[in-house]
């Protein structure tokens, strides 16, 4: 039994932040239940719907992956008729996970001081830029927007270069990491006071929190962190080298690997005995960057890594896309799984990285992401009880399509 079994999640997410924390959700076993607006449904149904390589039976890579496991029901919420069938839901639910810009909840009467009056167990979460207060909390953001705003952005890129993004959308992700974390600490204490709460999540918090002991080493002495690339303000060696056919990291983190690297590398210079010690190490970090660059381009990542993993020292290739994800440790983690596709097939996509004891080793059994209001009649039948006349009025009216 997954730890969220039984639990209902009520998902008005839509692109990247929020689809995130309740695919997170769903993979630990909650039932979500998305809901969409009747027509063209989420705003990520339709990205690379249309593109040959990114795409199948009629779903994009965005799509598939972040609505593996949850069901679809197409309501009109700005219908008066369509909001009774949420808040009938709500009653039913245990969390409600929007990422609409601050504001938009109030204004559909979605709220969490709305739906408490109707649940008082329900645990709502709304994943927003800025947060839901605070002098900019109505700005709008994006993903790029709270990587810069965080700080994060300034440190990342060569030393001297200019900033870069990081190269996947950590502002995004990270905002669903923390809704989904909020949420289940909502759940945990909801167990000791019997009612929910509200959980508020702004992306630029995420990005300074990820900050952290950094941070605190600015606010400590007031000194502003500069773009270094690869390497690190302390540790020596500690960069990514050209090898024959790509690029292998080396991670010399205190003096006992340093000695494991002697292993390996015969250069006088290295065998320093000054260099036994960090200080030294630090000082002299072109030199010895140099020393290694140029030795390491006579063999392959993949030759290099065996020798240095046989010294103990902490290594490992960059890897690209094919390379991460055929890795052996990857795979033998589930962390690459086929998911079902609607109308037959499978997709392979990343897998659920909270392994738990009692599943341990066992990949999840995931089920398809839905089409459009494809679960609408089944879940207010089910879960609400609805009769089949009620149904077809509500579609009638065009509240459910």
């Amino acid at each position: 039994m997954k730890p969220l079994e039984g639990k209902i999640i009520l998902d008005l997410t839509h692109m990247l932040s929020g689809p995130y924390g309740t695919m997170l959700l769903t993979d630990l076993g909650a039932r979500t239940i998305k809901v969409e607006p009747p027509g063209r449904g989420e705003g990520t149904r339709e990205l690379l719907r249309n593109d040959a390589n990114y795409s199948r039976n009629d779903m994009g890579a965005y799509y598939l992956t972040l609505n593996r496991g949850k069901e679809s029901v197409s309501l009109d919420l700005k219908s008066d008729a369509g909001r009774e069938v949420f808040y009938d839901l709500v009653r039913q639910a245990d969390i409600v996970f929007d990422n609409f810009a601050v504001g938009v909840t109030k204004r559909l009467r979605i709220d969490h001081a709305t739906l408490a009056g109707i649940n008082p167990r329900i645990i709502t979460c709304s994943v927003t830029g800025f947060g839901e207060t605070g002098p900019d909390n109505e700005r709008p953001a994006f993903d790029l927007v709270v990587q810069a705003m965080g700080g994060g952005m300034s440190i990342t890129g060569p030393r001297g270069g200019a900033p870069l993004r990081s190269g996947i959308p950590v502002g995004d992700l990270g905002g669903g990491v923390f809704g989904a974390i909020g949420v289940l600490a909502a759940l945990a204490g909801r167990e000791v006071t019997g009612k929910g709460q509200h959980v508020d999540i702004s992306m630029l918090d995420a990005q300074v929190s990820l900050l952290n002991y950094m941070a605190t080493m600015h606010l400590m002495s007031g000194l502003l962190p500069e773009r270094i690339g690869n390497e690190h303000f302390v540790h020596v060696p500690y960069n990514t080298y050209p090898t024959k056919d790509g690029y292998i990291m080396i991670a010399c983190i205190g003096d006992a690997f340093y000695q494991c690297l002697l292993e390996v590398f015969d250069h006088p210079e290295l065998h320093k005995p000054e260099y036994r010690k960090q200080p030294a190490r630090l000082a002299a970090k072109e030199q010895i960057d140099a020393i290694l660059g140029e030795a390491l381009r006579h063999k392959t990542s993949a030759e290099w890594e065996l020798i240095l993993r046989a010294a103990r020292v902490p290594c490992g290739p960059v890897n690209d896309f094919a390379q991460a994800l055929n890795d052996p440790q990857i795979k033998a983690r589930a962390m690459v799984v086929e998911v079902p596709l609607p109308g037959g097939g499978t997709v392979r996509m990343p897998g659920n990285p909270v392994k738990l004891s009692d599943t341990a080793g066992q990949p999840d059994a995931f089920t398809a992401p839905p089409r459009l209001g494809e679960q609408t009649d089944s879940v207010l039948a089910g879960l609400l009880s609805y009769p089949p006349e009620r149904i077809a009025a509500l579609r009638a009216s065009s509240a459910i399509a």
